[in-house]
């Protein structure tokens, strides 16, 4: 259904990476998703009225929620795509981060309130009719949910969406409280225990441990996480890709929100080659990886003595040594300044965020080894921190 409208409304549809495009589905799904909640909550208030379940009326409530929710994915999806404006030159890409973080309170507030109804209804029971009727109901609110996780995951996942991924996994979570409903409407029929209050108890919990997911999944964004792998190395293979650049280091990726990410690296190329080229080079290194990856690519262009085999030989040196101390750990910027009775070897190590060694004992341990090996080196060493371990 959702491929169908997607083919007629949204012009260019298979171009998930595209700004305007992502935006469109994200509106399409959500008032879709809107739709279907509300149809769910008037047939599921009917039933629980009629079976008297508070565990079924719950649910109900649980679906005009989700469509509140919905509501909300909507309004974010169509702030997130505003243009950028002087108060905010980098777009307004985070609005559906903070969407999503909306809806996942509204899923917690539900899961509360489903909590409270469920004691009361334990500590004051009634008698549950669980006709055909309502459990006909409730067996086709699991197939829409279902239907809900299935296409809400799929588009979620085409276009980096963490807002519609909640949305999933709200649905998901929905599909086994719809279940616990069903089973407690059954199992009321053959006990006095009041199994529709501790089914309703049952359905908070599953609602509590979604809505919490959701939000560490937008919150996340929100506070900054490491780039994909993946991406990273296909970014460093599509660089190295340009004649003369033979190496990069500090490569940082700033998430301004779904299709809206800038990319910065120092690209290292060879100080003996004419300045004009290189710079050549490098502008279209940007191009091509702006391009590429849908993003604003910035290069610093490092100049790298490739003629110095003293130079060469003390990299490889603070290379092995380095790698004593942590597998993970990588070196960079490495240049010497020569003087009569010493040689500054001047240089940055990647320190792992994982590391036994403190950044004081990352410089004391390798100046000590390096210099173990070459009595005349003296180690200047700035200790990074890694975007991506």
């Amino acid at each position: 259904m959702i491929k169908f409208f997607a083919r007629y409304l949204i012009k260019d549809y298979k171009n998930f990476s595209d700004a305007e495009v992502r935006g469109k589905y994200g509106i399409l799904c959500s008032s879709f998703g809107i739709f279907l909640n509300i149809l769910l909550f008037a047939a599921k208030l009917i039933g629980g009225i009629l079976a008297s379940s508070v565990a079924m009326m719950a649910d109900a409530f649980n679906n005009l929620s989700d469509a509140a929710s919905s509501f909300i994915s909507v309004l974010g999806f169509k702030m997130a795509g505003k243009k950028p404006d002087k108060d905010h030159p980098f777009g307004h890409g985070r609005l559906e981060y903070i969407s999503g973080l909306i809806v996942s309170f509204l899923i917690l507030l539900m899961g509360f309130e489903l909590f409270t109804s469920s004691i009361q209804s334990i500590r004051n029971p009634k008698t549950v009719d669980g006709g055909l009727f309502s459990l006909s109901i409730m067996f086709a609110g699991i197939l829409v949910k279902l239907y809900m996780y299935l296409y809400n995951h799929s588009i979620g996942k085409k276009i980096s969406s963490p807002t519609m991924e909640a949305v999933a996994k709200d649905s998901l979570s929905d599909m086994i409280s719809t279940s616990v409903v069903i089973l407690s409407i059954i199992l009321s029929n053959f006990t006095s225990l009041p199994v529709d209050g501790i089914g309703g108890l049952i359905v908070a919990l599953f609602i509590f441990i979604g809505g919490i997911e959701s939000c560490k999944d937008t919150i996340d964004p929100l506070l900054g996480l490491p780039p994909e792998k993946d991406f990273v190395e296909a970014v460093e293979k599509e660089t190295m890709k340009f004649h003369l650049i033979i190496g990069i280091h500090d490569l940082v990726v700033h998430d301004y929100g779904p299709g809206r990410v800038m990319i910065s690296l120092h690209a290292e190329v060879p100080g003996n080659q004419d300045i004009f080229v290189l710079h050549e080079i490098i502008d279209q290194a940007e191009n091509a990886i702006s391009e590429k990856f849908n993003c604003m690519a910035t290069f610093h262009m490092d100049p790298i003595d490739t003629e110095n085999n003293r130079l060469a030989h003390l990299k490889q040196i603070a290379k092995e040594e380095a790698e004593k101390l942590d597998e993970k750990c990588s070196v960079h910027d490495v240049r010497i300044v020569p003087g009569d009775k010493q040689t500054n070897l001047i240089f940055d190590i990647v320190r792992p965020h994982i590391c036994q060694f403190t950044e004081e004992e990352i410089k004391e341990k390798l100046a000590c080894s390096i210099k173990e090996r070459e009595p005349d080196v003296n180690c200047v060493i700035t200790v990074d921190s890694p975007y991506i371990e």
